[in-house]
């Protein structure tokens, strides 16, 4: 019997955005655009569908999974309530609702330890529910600030995703351990980490987003701008895809071509958060580039 999927927050990365390199560009200390690295706090509760794990039906977990997203605090008491003499399968079951009420109540390292408990309840040949229960665990790290764990968590995931050979869950591996490896400050690693998710989901446009994000804070431009442009391509409409271009091309020495960028960000949708960020940005510029092209945009204030 398969699960209907659950949903599951995905950490797109919270803290403090670092500054880009004082001496790329006068813009560099002033538009950071951290798509890694967002301060979004609401980013760790942006939810995605898991994916499905085939297991038992099982009468004690059966309600809680049908009610996570409707009463997650009762689910959470009822898994809870069923792991404790669940034994095999049904502990993987039990564990894996347990582990996604408390993602929805934002109890980060508690999800965390219920997917490595149904995780390690299944079995060594299951590497299927075993690849899956290890990316939400790492996932729950990242929630939770721990980037050590996470990547603990996901390594052994991915092994297990490439024995199945299920792209989709490689690439999603490679792109959360993307996000730990900068965390920890090992940006050449998260750069090979990218590299796999590109090759795993080459039509992933955040994959390709993130690798542009990388690359122009290693001051890699003109990397940076093929991959953004791969991004673009493959979702014209994001509007993180359009600050970041507007960011690389700044960098780039083409004013020209950030305001565009930001200006079809504002087309999109004015009243969103990424139009408000375009707009704080479009307003730092100053006069228009001339007519040789030449950049003549003042550098915005501190």
């Amino acid at each position: 019997m398969s699960l209907l999927p659950l949903l599951l927050p995905l950490m797109a990365q919270v803290g403090p955005a670092s500054a880009l390199p004082s001496n790329a560009n006068p813009y560099a200390s002033s538009l950071p655009i951290e798509i890694i690295e967002k301060k979004d706090a609401e980013a760790a509760k942006r939810a995605r569908a898991a994916q499905n794990v085939t297991l038992p039906a099982s009468r004690n977990t059966a309600g809680c999974m049908s009610a996570v997203e409707a009463n997650p605090e009762r689910s959470a008491e009822l898994a809870q309530s069923a792991l404790g003499d669940a034994i095999g399968r049904e502990r993987v079951r039990a564990g894996l609702c347990l582990g996604a009420a408390l993602s929805d109540l934002g109890r980060w390292d508690e999800a965390r330890g219920a997917f490595v408990t149904a995780r390690d309840a299944a079995d060594a040949a299951d590497h299927a529910s075993r690849a899956r229960l290890g990316a939400m665990a790492g996932n729950a790290a990242l929630a939770a600030g721990q980037a050590g764990q996470a990547l603990a968590l996901l390594g052994p995931a991915a092994t297990d995703a490439k024995i199945i050979g299920d792209a989709e869950l490689t690439g999603s591996i490679a792109l959360d351990r993307a996000r730990a490896l900068v965390a920890v400050k090992q940006p050449d690693e998260a750069a090979a980490a990218l590299a796999e998710a590109r090759t795993a989901q080459p039509d992933n446009a955040q994959a390709w987003l993130l690798s542009a994000t990388l690359s122009r804070r290693q001051e890699k431009l003109s990397q940076a701008q093929t991959q953004i442009e791969k991004a673009a391509s493959l979702a014209p409409q994001d509007p993180e895809i359009g600050l970041e271009a507007g960011v690389i091309a700044m960098l780039s020495g083409n004013e020209t071509a950030a305001r565009r960028s930001w200006t079809s960000v504002l087309a999109a949708g004015a009243g969103s958060d990424a139009a408000v960020t375009a707009k704080q940005y479009l307003s730092q510029l100053g006069p228009d580039t001339d007519k040789s092209g030449a950049t003549t945009a003042k550098a915005p204030k501190p």
